[in-house]
């Protein structure tokens, strides 16, 4: 077994214009003093990496990483959520997705999606040259607006969408595997992949590429009342990254899961800073160790509620709190008999 690496934090939630948050040294320093040990940095902002950039200079790779380990940190990964999404967007969300890509793309569905592949592209380079062995995005969704559809969806509706996910990306899974990344999808209501079910679905269709991995977030199966302690059972061998994010889903005689109406503060299922809400965070750091899950974990800070400078401050020491240091004795070996062949055969009659 391996002790689970941390506490990280993914710095997207944190990003501002104000110090210590709009440049990487700053920020850098502002979580190592709140105790964190790595960060996991989103790609789109130029003030923190340049992406293509990154992958294009092994030399300016070194000046990021050594940027963030002047700081006492380690980059545990990087993260192209924004432009992973753009890789498949059914037209209708065009004009909302526009919002994720350079002005240049705008209002050209066809050259935004080409700069999102080669955003991806760019991100396995990157990481290698980073000294990294995994990265995390979104997959997009063609067809998430017809999750509960109604009218039906005609047949083959699903096939066709998933034919078409699967052609976009396994170009993109074979370059992370060229560069020997793993590309870990964040299972996310929004996205096409969701859950295990349509997770399961993608993999077929990309023939069980061995780089179409999973970041495991539990906060996004609390608000679908899945079962996210199975979900480690199931998919274990496939998660290489993790989130670690609260939430709570208390549904009403007025509200349930599809109650996302309402704003954040009044909905049944929400996201909670560390310690708030109802993610069993001891079950699921000793399954992850169980199963010897040789990341890191990483607060994600998404909470209606409390200060993000707050959910930062405690969340270090909270996952700090929850990391088990894996034992390199069994509890009984004091009463251990030894080891001697010929006595065990002597024991069962032989």
């Amino acid at each position: 077994m391996t002790t689970i690496k941390g506490p990280a934090i993914f710095l997207a939630q944190f990003i501002g214009d104000t110090a210590p948050f709009n440049d990487l040294k700053s920020i850098c320093e502002w979580a190592a003093g709140l105790g964190y040990k790595g960060v996991q940095l989103p790609t789109n902002d130029t003030r923190f990496i340049d992406l293509q950039k990154a992958a294009d200079s092994k030399t300016y790779a070194d000046e990021i990483k050594g940027i963030v380990n002047a700081a006492g940190l380690e980059i545990t990964e990087l993260s192209t959520h924004l432009q992973g999404q753009l890789v498949a967007v059914n037209p209708a969300y065009d004009s909302l997705f526009d919002a994720f890509a350079p002005e240049a793309y705008k209002n050209n569905p066809a050259e935004r999606q080409k700069w999102a592949v080669s955003q991806l592209k760019a991100a396995a380079k990157a990481s290698q040259n980073l000294g990294l062995n995994a990265h995390v995005t979104f997959s997009g969704a063609l067809i998430w607006h017809m999750v509960y559809p109604w009218p039906q969806r005609p047949a083959g509706l699903v096939d066709t969408a998933f034919d078409e996910l699967a052609k976009r990306w396994e170009p993109i899974l074979n370059v992370f595997d060229e560069h020997g990344i793993d590309l870990c999808y964040e299972i996310h209501p929004g996205e096409d992949l969701h859950d295990g079910v349509s997770y399961e679905r993608f993999l077929e269709k990309v023939n069980n590429h061995k780089r179409a991995c999973l970041l495991y977030d539990p906060s996004h199966f609390v608000l679908q009342a899945m079962d996210y302690l199975e979900y480690i059972d199931i998919y274990h061998e496939r998660i290489k990254m993790f989130h670690v994010k609260d939430a709570e889903f208390n549904p009403t005689g007025r509200q349930g899961v599809y109650g996302g109406y309402s704003g954040w503060v009044e909905r049944a299922g929400r996201f909670r800073s560390l310690g708030d809400g109802q993610v069993d965070f001891k079950s699921i750091f000793s399954k992850l160790t169980q199963y010897d899950y040789k990341g890191w974990a990483v607060l994600e800070w998404e909470c209606a509620l409390k200060h993000p400078e707050d959910g930062a401050r405690e969340g270090a020491q909270f996952i700090k709190d929850h990391i088990i240091r894996v034992t390199e004795k069994a509890f009984d070996d004091f009463a251990a008999s030894g080891s001697d062949e010929k006595f065990n055969r002597s024991l069962i009659g032989l």
